[in-house]
């Protein structure tokens, strides 16, 4: 029998939720975490007659990511009350957009594994309220409201990814652009972008798509990855024994590593939706968009190829340096204050980002600036310090700031050059290694190379290592 390929289409709806200080219609702090049912009000709760008043800035952060993404911003919006029943909706209505959301269109460019890239469609981009979270103990069951009424945008994809790995590229490269925008901190953990995965396969050649089942509730990209490679498998199976895939609603099991089924296509809901009565729609002005565009940060992908390009460094960095708005903000005005984009570049990567990496922290939270580190490169560069000493003062500078040239001099880190003093420690090395030395004249270059070690121990790492190995040179003929 002729083996048949197959095609994939995944769209994606990623859910994310807002930075703003309040919620989206109260003034409940938005905070994550709390004792449970503390940060809520009577709007948030749904008590009957209260009214909601919406959040200008998550209008703001809404639209700037659709012009983050390139889409078409509505000027005129409305929202929509979205009807179920459900323990963590406390209205048993969802406030939501439905004809007529914020943004439409736009889209999001990610790199191929084989090369090249691809641009994924957005459909639209709309704002509504999150829902509380349902607890689940031993005996008993109870909904924790804190996160009702979080600020939650909604990003719709088009079917255009056709692997796994495509999709996986698409939420990374989208985490970096919201960050990069400052619209949500993005942290999976806290539940701040999660999404729900509509995938289908269908045989090559076929115009129409396959029949899809959605896996709900993702909160991490690699179980997103690994749900997919499950499903595609499973429903290309199933065609291959001549079956039929249901439209259904899907959980992944990532302790099982298989997607399980929570109700089919005849249990859909029906969300009847009608314009909220409560909020009036809103109207955007050319100007505020114009002026909310003007804010716009440069692309992340814009970034790194102006990393290379204008400080010439190796792709690679620029990926690492551009992936943290912060990071790279960090790491361009060091290489500006110090004129050695690559010595930056490594000192960034290396040590400013083990030390976030080992405290946890972000790079906002380091008490050594781009100014300290950027004099810490100028004396490392000119001689006045070695790379060793070097690493000692970035260590006291990233914990407690202060200038770079004044710990080197508390600490007595000025490397020695003076002709006069590195000729006594060579002298003394010479001496107290004569074995070493006839080594070395005997042809044994690695020699030579103990006795520049054992000058600069008698030196406690401060003489100019190149001085020492000219005078070791001289000095041994």
């Amino acid at each position: 029998m002729k083996k048949v390929d197959y095609l994939v289409n995944i769209g994606l709806e990623t859910h994310v939720q807002l930075k703003t200080r309040s919620k989206i219609f109260c003034g409940c702090r938005n905070v994550f975490g709390g004792e449970p049912n503390t940060h809520v009000c009577p709007v948030c709760l749904g008590y009957p007659g209260t009214l909601p008043v919406l959040n200008e800035e998550a209008v703001r952060l809404t639209v700037i990511t659709g012009l983050m993404l390139g889409s078409r911003i509505n000027l005129f919006s409305k929202f929509d009350r979205k009807s179920y029943f459900y323990p963590d909706m406390p209205k048993n209505y969802q406030i939501s957009q439905y004809d007529k959301p914020f943004c439409v269109g736009g889209g999001v460019e990610i790199d191929l594994e084989g090369g090249g890239r691809k641009v994924i469609g957005i459909t639209r981009i709309h704002l509504e309220e999150d829902v509380g979270k349902s607890m689940h103990f031993e005996s008993s069951s109870g909904v924790d409201f804190n996160r009702a009424g979080t600020p939650l945008m909604e990003i719709v994809s088009e079917p255009e990814m056709e692997s796994p790995e495509e999709a996986y590229a698409y939420l990374q490269a989208l985490k970096e652009i919201l960050l990069y925008a400052g619209v949500s901190d993005c942290n999976l953990e806290e539940g701040n972008m999660r999404c729900d995965i509509n995938c289908s396969v269908r045989p090559a050649g076929s115009e129409q798509l396959g029949t899809k089942t959605e896996i709900k509730n993702m909160n991490t990209f690699h179980g997103v990855l690994h749900a997919l490679r499950y499903e595609v498998r499973r429903q290309i199976d199933i065609l291959e024994k001549g079956g039929r895939i249901e439209q259904e609603t899907l959980r992944w099991d990532d302790r099982a590593g298989v997607t399980v089924a929570m109700r089919s296509k005849e249990y859909a809901h029906d969300y009847r939706y009608f314009p909220e009565p409560d909020l009036p729609p809103v109207r955007l002005t050319e100007e505020t968009v114009a002026a909310w565009r003007a804010e716009l940060p440069e692309m992340p992908r814009a970034r790194r190829e102006r990393f290379v390009r204008n400080y010439g460094l190796p792709e690679y960095d620029a990926g690492v340096l551009s992936a943290d708005r912060a990071v790279a903000d960090f790491f361009e005005e060091t290489a500006r204050l110090c004129g050695q984009p690559k010595a930056a570049s490594n000192w960034v990567m290396t040590e400013v980002l083990r030390v976030i990496s080992e405290k946890g922290l972000e790079i906002t939270a380091l008490k050594i600036t781009p100014r300290a580190l950027a004099d810490l490169i100028g004396m490392v560069v000119e001689g006045k310090i070695n790379t060793t000493a070097a690493k000692e003062v970035f260590d006291v500078l990233a914990v407690r700031g202060g200038e770079a040239r004044a710990v080197v001099e508390e600490r007595g880190l000025l490397q020695v050059r003076d002709a006069a003093a590195i000729e006594e420690y060579v002298l003394a090395a010479i001496a107290d290694n004569p074995k070493s030395v006839d080594d070395y004249r005997k042809g044994k270059k690695a020699a030579l190379q103990y006795l520049v070690g054992q000058v600069m121990r008698k030196s406690r790492g401060k003489a100019d290592p190149q001085l020492v190995l000219e005078e070791l040179r001289r000095r041994l003929g």
